[in-house]
């Protein structure tokens, strides 16, 4: 199998996007956690302790979603310097090793989210328990 140069840039852009989306979910679950510690604060309930553990969990996930997505990249462009240097057959194991690393950030994702819907099922169920 041959590489060619463009093929690991192709990874560049999704990457880039990817990452940004995963801090933006950073971004807002850190916001969420910090108004729940103040309202746990405030008054102690069990309920917002075990919502705090579940975005505890969600920004964990996050964070290695964050470090396959910087190795996905880092990878990609490693791979670029051994093709740049005409080693073609490593080159090609690392830009596998790059594309493992996606596909492990995007199964990490998937995780995440899938927690994240359930937590909103849970709300959800509550409310529609309090209205009928």
């Amino acid at each position: 199998m041959t590489l060619n140069i463009e093929t690991p840039a192709l990874l560049f852009s999704a990457t880039s996007l990817i990452l940004l989306a995963y801090t933006n979910r950073f971004l807002t679950i850190a916001s969420i956690v910090r108004g729940l510690k103040k309202t746990y604060d405030e008054k102690e309930s069990k309920t917002i302790l075990l919502e705090i553990k579940n975005l505890n969990l969600r920004l964990t996930l996050i964070r290695y979603m964050q470090l396959f997505g910087v190795c996905c990249l880092f990878l990609s462009v490693f791979a670029m310097l051994l093709l740049f240097l005409d080693l073609q057959l490593i080159s090609l194991y690392f830009f596998g090793l790059s594309l493992l690393s996606l596909l492990t950030s995007l199964g990490l994702s998937f995780w995440e989210i899938s927690i994240s819907v359930n937590a909103l099922r849970l709300h959800l169920s509550g409310l529609m328990d309090n209205n009928l």
